[in-house]
C-alpha cells in the first residue's frame, strides 16, 4: 500500500496547488490512499468544512489537523459529523469535540490514523502525546496499517516520538512548522519517519503568509491579522510504501513548484 501524505494546506492558494498537482502525483507514484493536514483549510487560519469537501473531491481521502483546528468557531459543530473524514489531535483534554483517531477501511486493509499535538513550544493545554499514543495502541482495534501525524513545534519532540513508536506503527510524520526537513528514513523496527513534511502554499512568503505582515509582527510585537501571500506555489509531501504486514519499506519526499 502506498500512502501520500501532504503537508499543511494553507488557504485558497494551497488548495489551488493541490488541485493542480495532486492527480499527476498520485498517478506517477501509484498512490493508494491520500492524507493531508487540513488545519489551514480556510482563507485565514482554521478549518472550513466546505473547503474540506472541496479537497475531498480533489482526491484527498482523509484529513488530520492541529492546534488551529478551532480557529473557525462554527467548525466545532461540524467536527462531530461521523461522515467527515477528519480528526483533531487525540491528546486534547477530555470532553473536546471530535475524535483523535479513526480506523478507516481501504481495499488494502484497515488503516488506523492518529493525530497528536506536541507540548513543547505550543501554548495549549494538552495531555502527553506519549501517554496518549500508548493508550490508543492498547485498544482492541482492527487494523493492518497505522499512521501518526504529530503536529509539533520542537524537532526533538518529533524525533523522540518517532523513535518511541518504532516497530509499533507504520509511519510517524511531523507537521506544524511548515519547513520541510531532509531526514526521511525507515527506522530499524520498520517505522517510516520525517520530522516535518512542510506545507502547500505560496513559495515567496513566510510560511505561507505575506512577509510584510510577519515583519510587522517581529519589529513591533503587535498582534497582526494573517493574510495568505501571492505568487508561485510550493507543494510538500511524502510517499510511504508499506508492506502487507504494515511495515514501511520506504519513505521519500515529493516536492513540487507550481508556477503562477
Amino acid at each position: 500500500m502506498k500512502i501520500l501524505f501532504i503537508g499543511d494546506i494553507v488557504g485558497r492558494a494551497g488548495c489551488e496547488a493541490t488541485k493542480g498537482l495532486l492527480s499527476s502525483i498520485k498517478k506517477e507514484f501509484g498512490i493508494d490512499f491520500t492524507i493531508a493536514n487540513g488545519e489551514h483549510l480556510s482563507e485565514r487560519v482554521g478549518v472550513d468544512v466546505k473547503v474540506v469537501k472541496e479537497m475531498e473531491k480533489a482526491g484527498i481521502d482523509f484529513f488530520t489537523t492541529g492546534n488551529h483546528v478551532w480557529k473557525q468557531k462554527d467548525f466545532v459543530k461540524h467536527i462531530e459529523n461521523a461522515g467527515l473524514p477528519l480528526i483533531r489531535p487525540a491528546n486534547f483534554l477530555s470532553g473536546t469535540p471530535g475524535e483523535g483517531y479513526k480506523v478507516v477501511e481501504t481495499p488494502f486493509g484497515n488503516i488506523l490514523i492518529i493525530n497528536l499535538l506536541g507540548r513543547e513550544g505550543i501554548n495549549i493545554n494538552v495531555d502527553s502525546p506519549f501517554r496518549k499514543i500508548d493508550e490508543i495502541l492498547e485498544l482492541p482495534l482492527d487494523y493492518k496499517y497505522s499512521f501518526v501525524d504529530f503536529h509539533a513545534e520542537m524537532s526533538s519532540e518529533k524525533v523522540a516520538l518517532g523513535r518511541y513508536l518504532d516497530g509499533r506503527v507504520s509511519a510517524v510524520v511531523g507537521t506544524h512548522i511548515h519547513v520541510p526537513t531532509a531526514d526521511t528514513r525507515v527506522l530499524n523496527g520498520g517505522t517510516a519517519v520525517v520530522t516535518d513534511v512542510g506545507y502547500v502554499g505560496p513559495r515567496e512568503s513566510i510560511l505561507g503568509i505575506k512577509e510584510e505582515i510577519i515583519f510587522e509582527l517581529f519589529t513591533t510585537g503587535m498582534p497582526q491579522t494573517f493574510e495568505i501571500a501571492d505568487g508561485d506555489l510550493q507543494f510538500n509531501s511524502v510517499v510511504i510504501d508499506l508492506d502487507t504486514k504494515g511495515r514501511a519499506r520506504s519513505i521519500e519526499r515529493v516536492d513540487r513548484v507550481m508556477k503562477i
